[in-house]
């Protein structure tokens, strides 16, 4: 495979932050990236997008239209803040809600993949009644997303709820949907410690897309860091992922995800870790040149 042939995306929060859709995909354009991954966190800000209406909606779709790049996937975090799983009904009322504006907002705008953030609950501790009532709240998420057509892919997280294929493929048997799929997060995989060779061979047939991210490792004496780590100064092991998604005939994208919407010189930092992407590519034999 050629370096030409590799679709790679970049996270909208890696670009600056305040930019237009048509500002944002030029730039994304200009660096060498073939699509943008919009975000729909926990912050007011970024959930009122779920609330744009016709004119808003109207305007993305538009700047995606003029533009060669797309925007084929959401990242859609906020329900840390209201989580499926919540002891509390209201928030479990809320959480479902904004999964079922999510979904309509993928069919008005055209993106194909919401990417789940793998948490029953965040900031209250889980237990087997937050599991169920996360259950209950994913089996109605995928009754709408297979009427409407759209994909929810579960991210391998910073959390230990799902911070493994393994067990995704768990609760795909007991969510068996073909709406329902895998994001795995490299940098998350690694940093828990599994074996991220085997990880990606069983849910090789699972993947839509897969994040590019570095990590510190979890320990006993360290919990782990999941943002903001340079590529290169932690755990993973990207010429070894390479390898073995080479020998799995991976062909799908990859998204590099960063947090630097705010840095001094944004732009510096995603063109280094493209190149520096690529490099570990090459070293890793998924591309020849």
């Amino acid at each position: 495979m050629k370096r030409q042939d590799i679709k790679l995306g970049i996270y909208e929060k890696a670009l600056p932050y305040g930019l237009d859709w048509t500002e944002r995909l030029a730039l994304a354009e200009k660096l060498g990236f073939h699509f943008v991954e919009i975000s729909v966190d926990e912050t007011d800000e970024r959930l009122s997008r779920l609330d744009w209406g016709f004119d808003e909606r109207h305007r993305f779709c538009q700047a995606v239209l003029k533009s060669p790049l797309t925007v084929p996937s959401m990242c859609l975090s906020g329900h840390r803040r209201f989580p499926l799983g919540s002891r509390d009904p209201d928030v479990r009322k809320q959480a479902l809600k904004i999964m079922e504006k999510a979904i309509h907002f993928c069919v008005d705008t055209g993106i194909r993949t919401i990417q789940l953030a793998g948490y029953d609950v965040y900031y209250e501790t889980g237990a087997e009644d937050t599991r169920n009532w996360y259950l209950e709240g994913m089996e109605k998420s995928l009754e709408i997303a297979a009427r409407e057509q759209v994909m929810l892919s579960m991210e391998i997280m910073d959390h230990p709820f799902m911070n493994s294929i393994l067990k995704f493929m768990n609760l795909k048997r007991i969510l068996p949907s073909p709406w329902f799929t895998v994001y795995p997060d490299v940098g998350n995989l690694s940093a828990w410690g599994n074996d991220v060779r085997e990880e990606l061979s069983l849910g090789i047939d699972q993947i839509v897309a897969l994040h590019l991210k570095e990590t510190v490792a979890v320990t006993e004496t360290h919990p782990g860091t999941f943002k903001n780590v340079p590529f290169g100064s932690g755990c993973v092991d990207f010429p070894t992922v390479f390898a073995r998604l080479k020998t799995l005939r991976y062909k799908g994208p990859f998204l590099v995800e960063m947090w630097t919407e705010r840095a001094d010189d944004p732009e510096k930092e995603i063109r280094d870790a493209r190149q520096w992407i690529f490099d570990r590519m090459l070293e890793g034999g998924f591309i020849d040149e």
